[in-house]
């Protein structure tokens, strides 16, 4: 147990805020540009990374370790690593063979700003970075608790996470899916990953079962209420809004949440999503507050 991540009662913009003000900083360390013929791409990886955004899957973390007095810099590390496997993500997701976006955080995509190969190398630096960052000492002490963050990680952003969720959705481009194949590749595409992130500071804290299962009960309703949240935003938002194109899903004849649902019963099942994420909590009573605020703004967003 050790210094708290933010101060008691602190609200839940304040703590967003904070988190992404802490988790930049400790990214600019790490991904710092060296004097050589190699530098562009960690300048494409810095770009990437540090483009303006909320920082929820950091937030996310730092929110679950501080429920289990995890060191500030043991959590900041974990967060760091989160966020540039996001970034990375997106890097590829913009990508000509991928979503071919222009604009993603209201900036210039990365292989716009520099140019495709670069982003390619750039999305492979930042994820092959993290976990660099999870598998040093520096993140913790116990080279099992280490082991057992880079196993969690690399099944949520691999094959069977986050990789495998965009090979569907690639697929969905050119084959019509059910609800049940759109909930399977959200989980695996968005959920994943966010699911990590919920879940880290119990790894980070050797906690036992019965939280972990209550956080991973929680990322799960999230991950979803976050997902559908998304369509809404794609179908019914503007670009200067989220910073990103929207109506992309429609132009592409792909199936969402919105398109089979509606948009009224798809904002009535997000909101039915976040009722039960916030009950996962209930183990943790008020020390959960801000993941609690957290479930509640996922579906209020507007970016």
């Amino acid at each position: 147990m050790t210094d708290s991540l933010w101060r008691e009662g602190i609200s839940f913009p304040e703590a967003l805020a904070h988190a992404a003000e802490m988790t930049d900083a400790v990214l600019g360390r790490l991904l710092a540009v060296p004097p050589d013929l190699e530098a562009r791409v960690h300048q494409a990886m810095r770009y990437a990374v540090l483009a303006p955004g909320k920082r929820l899957r950091p937030f996310l973390v730092l929110a679950g370790a501080r429920l289990f007095g995890v060191a500030r810099h043991c959590a900041l590390r974990a967060a760091a690593a989160v966020e540039m496997v996001h970034a990375y993500s997106l890097v590829h997701d913009d990508l000509p063979a991928m979503d071919d976006s222009d604009l993603r955080r209201g900036r210039p995509t990365c292989h716009r700003m520099f140019d495709e190969a670069t982003a390619i190398l750039a999305g492979d630096g930042l994820l092959t970075a993290a976990f660099g960052v999870l598998a040093h000492p520096d993140t913790h002490a116990d080279p099992a608790v280490r082991c057992d963050l880079v196993a969690a990680l690399a099944t949520a952003a691999g094959a069977a996470g986050m990789v495998g969720g965009q090979m569907i959705d690639l697929i969905a481009e050119k084959q019509v899916l059910d609800i049940g194949a759109i909930t399977r590749l959200q989980r695996m595409k968005t959920g994943a990953l966010i699911a990590f992130s919920c879940e880290a500071g119990a790894l980070l804290a050797k906690a036992p079962n019965g939280p972990r299962l209550a956080l991973r009960g929680y990322a799960h309703d999230l991950g979803l209420a976050f997902q559908i949240a998304d369509d809404l935003l794609d179908a019914e938002g503007s670009a200067v809004e989220t910073g990103k194109p929207v109506g992309a899903d429609a132009a592409a004849g792909k199936a969402t949440y919105v398109s089979i649902l509606g948009a009224e019963r798809a904002r009535a099942q997000a909101a039915l999503l976040v009722r039960q994420a916030v009950a996962h909590l209930d183990l943790f009573e008020g020390r959960a507050e801000l993941l609690r605020e957290a479930a509640r703004f996922v579906i209020t967003r507007r970016t």
